[in-house]
């Protein structure tokens, strides 16, 4: 069953790994970046990755270097490990899903973004879908999954069938995506497992948007959303195509 991604997401602007600002101690993906959105009347992206005891993480990047002060892979770490590392520029430490579903509580939308556990875009062992799921069950708010591994929203079709679900696209230009194989890219470029994962919106690179499968994808009634946007002007550019917007380093207007 297709979920459609409901209306609440194509109002307020969502903020890019929330609304962060380390100059301002709120880091990416941390609870006062998830608390200046909600004050500001935001929607939310944030980013999962798997403890290797099989939680759920609200962090961006697979190694913690660039934003904690300790390095390594998070896939080689526990849960309790992970809770007790502070993010770079706060007091914060890194935040499990259950933690920000628990402070948002359903007063903004969240877009979920899952990251590649393969690094090729393959097949996945299911478990940071599975750890997903589990915790989006009982969570009465507005919330979407979203990834770039077409083989993670199949798997959230099956284990949450009744969340929104998308992709995040791009133009896989292969210089940015190295390593990931060329051929991969020439096939995620354009955007095939669209109706495979039941799909009901797209969250597309911003320069790219004018490629013909997204105009014929939203013609078929799916949902555009774009990443990631970073001044007024880019904004308009993308508004012309995009029903919203994901962005960061500057206030995206708020809706009337």
């Amino acid at each position: 069953m297709r979920v459609p991604l409901p209306a609440a997401f194509l109002t307020a602007p969502l903020a890019h790994r929330a609304y962060h600002d380390r100059g301002l101690g709120r880091p990416e993906n941390s609870r006062g970046a998830i608390m200046a959105a909600i004050t500001a009347g935001y929607g939310i992206e944030i980013d999962l990755q798997l403890s290797s005891d099989g939680v759920a993480l609200v962090f961006h990047d697979e190694a913690l270097d660039r934003l904690t002060t300790r390095t390594g892979l998070i896939k080689h770490h526990t849960a309790a490990e992970l809770t007790q590392i502070k993010l770079r520029d706060s007091e914060e430490t890194i935040p499990t899903l259950a933690e920000i579903l628990a402070l948002v509580a359903g007063r903004t939308t969240l877009l979920i973004e899952i990251k590649d556990q393969t690094d090729t875009m393959s097949d996945t062992d299911g478990r940071l879908e599975a750890a997903t799921a589990v915790q989006l069950a009982p969570y009465q708010g507005p919330a979407a999954v979203m990834s770039f591994n077409p083989h993670s929203i199949a798997h959230i079709a099956r284990l949450a069938p009744q969340i929104p679900r998308g992709l995040t696209t791009s133009a896989y230009d292969p210089t940015d995506w190295a390593p990931l194989a060329p051929a991969t890219c020439d096939r995620l470029r354009d955007i095939p497992d669209y109706d495979r994962t039941l799909s009901s919106f797209i969250s597309h690179q911003a320069a790219d948007l004018s490629r013909p499968r997204v105009a014929e994808l939203k013609s078929q009634g799916a949902a555009i959303l774009c990443w990631t946007i970073r001044s007024p002007a880019a904004e308009a550019e993308a508004r012309k195509i995009a029903q919203n917007i994901t962005f960061e380093t500057y206030a995206a207007a708020l809706p009337a």
